[in-house]
C-alpha cells in the first residue's frame, strides 16, 4: 500500500493525507463495485449502478481506522483551541465528534441536522435541526466527510465564524473546510463502518470450481 501526503508533506497526526486509488496504509483493499451491500439488502451492486451514482470505486473504513483518523484530527485541532463546544453534523459526524470531544475534553455538544443523501442518491439539502451556537465563534464543526460541499455550504451559512473540520474530504468540498485528515478522489464512495457488516465469503477454491 502507498500513501501520499498532501503537498508532498510527510504523513503525521497533524498532516492531511491523500488516498490515491483507494489505497491507505493499513487499510483494506478497495472493494470491487460488485461487492457493496445495496440499500435493498442485496450484497451485490452492478457496475451500472455504481456509474449511475457517480462512484467508480469504493473505499472501506473500519472502526479502528476511523478511530485512528478521528484521533489524528483531534491532534491537529489541539493547538487551535480552546473551543466553546462542538457542533456535530448528523448523522455521520456523531461518531467522529465523540472521539474528538473525548480527546480534547470538550463537554458541550450541539448538533445540526442536514439531509443530502437518500441511500447513495444525492438530493436537495434540507436543514432538519439548527444548532444553538450563535454565529459559531469559538465553536468546532465536526463531520465525517465533505463530499460535494452541499452540506458544508449550508452549515457555513448557519455558523460562519466556526472552525469546520472533517475526517475525510473530496476535492469538490475540500475548500469549504478548515481542517481534514484524509483526501479521497471525487468518484470514491467511502464505506463507513456503521453502513457495513461482516458477511460470509465463499472460499476461493469453491468459487473457482463453479466457474
Amino acid at each position: 500500500m502507498t500513501i501520499r501526503a498532501a503537498e508532498e508533506r510527510p504523513c503525521g497526526p497533524r498532516m492531511a493525507v491523500r488516498v490515491s486509488e483507494c489505497c491507505q496504509a493499513g487499510a483494506q483493499a478497495c472493494i470491487p463495485t460488485g461487492m457493496r451491500r445495496r440499500p435493498d439488502g442485496d450484497t451485490k451492486m452492478s457496475e451500472e449502478d455504481a456509474e449511475s451514482a457517480g462512484h467508480a470505486k469504493f473505499f472501506p473504513v473500519s472502526w479502528q481506522e476511523l478511530h485512528r483518523d478521528a484521533k489524528a484530527l483531534a491532534w491537529r485541532l489541539l493547538e487551535l483551541g480552546p473551543w466553546v463546544g462542538i457542533v456535530a453534523i448528523t448523522r455521520g459526524g456523531l461518531v467522529p465528534a465523540a472521539i474528538v470531544a473525548r480527546e480534547l475534553e470538550i463537554r458541550v455538544i450541539e448538533t445540526v441536522g442536514v439531509a443530502t443523501y437518500e441511500h447513495m442518491e444525492l438530493g436537495q439539502p434540507k436543514v432538519l435541526k439548527k444548532p444553538r451556537a450563535d454565529d459559531g465563534k469559538g465553536w468546532l464543526i465536526v463531520d465525517d466527510l465533505v463530499d460535494t460541499g452541499a452540506t458544508a455550504k449550508i452549515v457555513r451559512e448557519l455558523l460562519p465564524e466556526a472552525h469546520f473540520a472533517t475526517v475525510y474530504a473530496k476535492p469538490a468540498g475540500r475548500p469549504l473546510v478548515d481542517s481534514y485528515i484524509t483526501e479521497v478522489s471525487q468518484d470514491t464512495w467511502i464505506n463507513f463502518p456503521w453502513d457495513t457488516e461482516p458477511q460470509f465469503v465463499q472460499p476461493i477454491i469453491e468459487s473457482s470450481v463453479r466457474r
